[in-house]
């Protein structure tokens, strides 16, 4: 079966042209032109990935990621005419996975998507690899994670950064090395979205923010994931 796509945008032109760009290249693409309808159909349907426009009729972007966000694990994808910062700061907070600006660069969107994709589980679990570390136990394979024998749920961007950070274990990672792996693209010293990401995976494994320990901040450089218990 093809990745699935919700693509959540009021201009039914544009939304038509990146549907048939997507489906060209192997998605299986369904259309919502309406914010406060994309709820509903996203916790209904399930789909691999949602791309969400921010300017919506009904209920705008930024509240539809908010209210799908506990209970949808697939990636959300937010796109928008404004280019304000705070906009991509706030699609973040509110659990985004990506953020992109119009107009929308096919390719672009595209390797975003790859990039976002959940991996398939593995066929034999008793084959499973599993990384342990401080407590935590990661499995690339089902994409998912127990924090002593507790399943977390993340988002699929979390994953990505918690599994780049597990198999370095012990190791400083610089935000340069963490932005440009997990989103394809040069590292801008004015992102601030590894830093938003590793907020919220912090605050989901019960680490202190003020005062971390699991998660450990190195000034100036980057982040390091204790092998500590």
């Amino acid at each position: 079966m093809p990745p699935s796509v919700l693509l959540v945008e009021d201009d039914r032109e544009l939304a038509e042209i990146v549907r048939d760009y997507l489906i060209e290249n192997g998605f299986s693409v369904s259309i919502e032109l309406q914010g406060d309808l994309a709820v509903g159909r996203i916790l209904k349907e399930r789909p691999d990935l949602v791309v969400l426009d921010v300017n919506l009729p009904g209920m705008d972007g930024f509240t539809v990621c908010k209210l799908v966000r506990d209970q949808y694990q697939g990636a959300i994808v937010m796109l928008t005419a404004r280019i304000e910062e705070i906009d991509e700061v706030l699609g973040l907070e509110f659990g985004a996975d990506d953020y992109l600006t119009k107009p929308v660069r096919p390719r672009v969107l595209l390797a975003r998507l790859r990039t976002h994709l959940r991996k398939s589980p593995a066929v034999n679990a008793e084959l499973e690899d599993c990384i342990s570390v401080g407590g935590l136990s990661v499995y690339p394979s089902r994409r998912h994670v127990e924090l002593r024998a507790v399943p977390v749920e993340l988002t699929s961007a979390e994953f990505d950064l918690l599994h780049f950070l597990a198999q370095r274990a012990g190791k400083i990672v610089s935000r340069a090395e963490l932005y440009e792996s997990l989103a394809g693209e040069t590292y801008d010293p004015q992102d601030r979205s590894i830093d938003l990401r590793i907020s919220r995976l912090r605050r989901k494994l019960g680490d202190n923010q003020s005062n971390p320990t699991r998660i450990k901040s190195v000034r100036g450089t980057g982040y390091l994931l204790s092998i500590e218990p």
